[in-house]
């Protein structure tokens, strides 16, 4: 027997939506305005897990262009039946006001990561939908229902409805089955049936520190629902001390071995010495991750093992360990034709116009597009921070003629919330390196008159960042061998949900590529390499 430590999926990897297909496992997390949409992890063990899909690849599939931060892919729901892979996803258009406009889509596939079916749409009257396959064959649609009118509490309940296969559309009433309990903020349906009941699996309380999983029980799929006598299912809110925050928005999985699991978001929040334990309680820049915990049955209810809080060790399941090998490569050296699963864009693919590995060969190319700032077309090429303590490095060759074109590494949470070294040009001085931050919407240039002059037979400008929990600086070198730092520290709690201001954020720190041209005439960069290296 082994054990299980957490979190599973370490970095932004929230909303798990876990699915058996045989002996394997696949947990669906959301990845909100990032391209491709939906992340797919698969594991043998429920200890490994390796990413093998992006399912959401194609602008048919998942258009994000014009969607605010925190827009797009919220809660997938994954499942396996009938022979083939059910995936269903809703794309936020506005999430501030009074309406969430939302559009939840299907498509499935024979294969994990195959190529998955154009999207049928489902409905729009709210986000977190998923899909029930009841014993009898038929299936059923849930998602949380948005009450826009003022005054009214806009989490409304949960609402059913019939799903036909054959018409590719939902059939039939549409009902209001769960109205949430007192802690309001009624989300994430997930339905299961167990011996004779049917279970709703809910998430309460919002997706911050008073978040908490509810789970109800009715011998009617339409109800009425009845909620656990020691409900919630699992919450951390009344243990602050727990480093593992935020815990809820969980789904349930029975395993081949007869056992049963949940699987829940939770953040891990920086530590914070000599500071109040509760206001704030925190800040979590690796975004909202992915825990596991034990369940078991009393009386018809479930429990997690050691109690509603979450555990950071857990008993593996009854099952013979497989360790995959690493999903990434410390160092990509961009020699394939493809870019690793890793990488995301900002809201749409994309295309040889704006990124290419073929232009420039071992190279990653980009063609300079919007701002940082831009929720429309950046190129833009990054990847999750994963670890409280990691270096991220990359060596470029780009030539800019003009202030307005620049290239280098960016830490980024939102348009709102980043850093960035670049590569780019000053009048007096030429090719230059800079800094500039963007702290809540407010603009910093931190070198002022001491930007870095890069010398003329500089082909090649080597970029590093490391992060080493509470801060993170810059480096560079000219040769790859001497690396000078820049004395200027970054604050990592600045990258997270917790630090945005205005509320209603849901991602986490990225680091990656950029190449920026707002003069129109399309600079290009050329990245030989980018390095991701843990140093936990």
């Amino acid at each position: 027997m082994f054990t299980i430590q957490n979190p599973i999926l370490t970095g932004f990897n929230p909303d798990p939506s876990i699915c058996r297909a045989g002996e394997d496992y696949y947990i669906a997390v959301s990845t909100f305005e990032w391209f491709p949409g939906v992340g797919i992890y698969h594991s043998r063990d429920l200890k490994n897990w390796r990413l093998v899909s992006r399912p959401l690849n194609r602008l048919s599939q998942l258009n994000m262009i014009g969607n605010p931060d925190s827009g797009g892919i919220w809660a997938p729901a994954l499942s396996y039946h009938d022979g083939k892979f059910w995936l269903i996803y809703t794309d936020v258009k506005v999430t501030e006001g009074q309406w969430k406009d939302c559009h939840n889509y299907l498509v499935t596939c024979d294969t994990i990561d195959g190529d998955w079916s154009e999207p049928i749409h489902m409905n729009s009257s709210g986000f977190d939908p998923s899909l029930f396959h009841d014993d009898d064959g038929r299936k059923y649609f849930v998602n949380m229902f948005w009450d826009h009118r003022v005054g009214n509490h806009n989490f409304y309940g949960i609402v059913l409805q019939e799903y036909s296969v054959e018409q590719k559309q939902l059939i039939g009433e549409s009902k209001v089955i769960f109205k949430g309990t007192d802690i309001k903020l009624t989300e994430a349906p997930h339905l299961y049936k167990h011996n004779g009941y049917y279970y709703l699996l809910t998430a309460e309380g919002g997706t911050k520190y008073d978040h908490q999983a509810t789970i109800a029980r009715s011998k009617d799929l339409w109800g009425a629902y009845e909620v656990h006598p020691e409900n919630p299912l699992i919450t951390s809110f009344p243990n602050p001390r727990n480093p593992l925050q935020k815990a809820g928005h969980a789904s349930i999985v029975h395993t081949h071995t007869d056992e049963w699991f949940l699987v829940h978001l939770t953040g891990r929040p920086l530590p914070r010495e000599e500071q109040p334990l509760l206001d704030p309680r925190g800040y979590c820049p690796l975004g909202r991750e992915t825990a596991i915990q034990r369940l078991e049955w009393r009386n018809d209810w479930p429990y997690v093992v050691g109690g509603n809080q979450p555990s950071i060790v857990i008993e593996g399941p009854n099952m013979k360990e497989v360790k995959w090998d690493q999903d990434y490569n410390e160092k990509d050296d961009f020699n394939s034709e493809t870019l690793n699963l890793h990488f995301q864009s900002l809201r749409i693919p994309l295309g040889e116009d704006i990124a290419s590995l073929t232009a420039h060969p071992g190279h990653l190319r980009l063609y300079g597009k919007e701002s940082l700032t831009s929720k429309f077309t950046q190129a833009f090429v990054a990847r999750r921070w994963q670890h409280f303590n990691f270096l991220a490095e990359t060596k470029l060759s780009c030539n800019p003629e003009s202030f307005q074109q620049s290239a280098g590494l960016v830490n980024y949470y939102n348009t709102q919330n980043w850093t960035t070294i670049s590569v780019t040009w000053n009048e007096e001085k030429g090719r230059i390196l800079d800094l500039m931050t963007c702290d809540n919407f407010t603009f910093a240039q931190p070198l002022k008159e001491n930007e870095i002059i890069i010398p003329d037979h500089v082909a090649y400008v080597y970029l590093r960042v490391e992060v080493n929990t509470h801060t993170y600086g810059y480096s560079y070198s000219f040769d790859g061998k001497e690396w000078i730092s820049i004395p200027i520290a970054f604050e990592s709690y600045k990258l997270s949900d917790d630090y945005i201001q205005g509320g209603g954020f849901f991602t986490g720190a990225f680091v990656g590529m950029h190449c920026q041209d707002t003069s129109g005439k399309n600079m290009h960069a050329d990245f030989d390499y980018f390095t991701y290296k843990s140093i936990d």
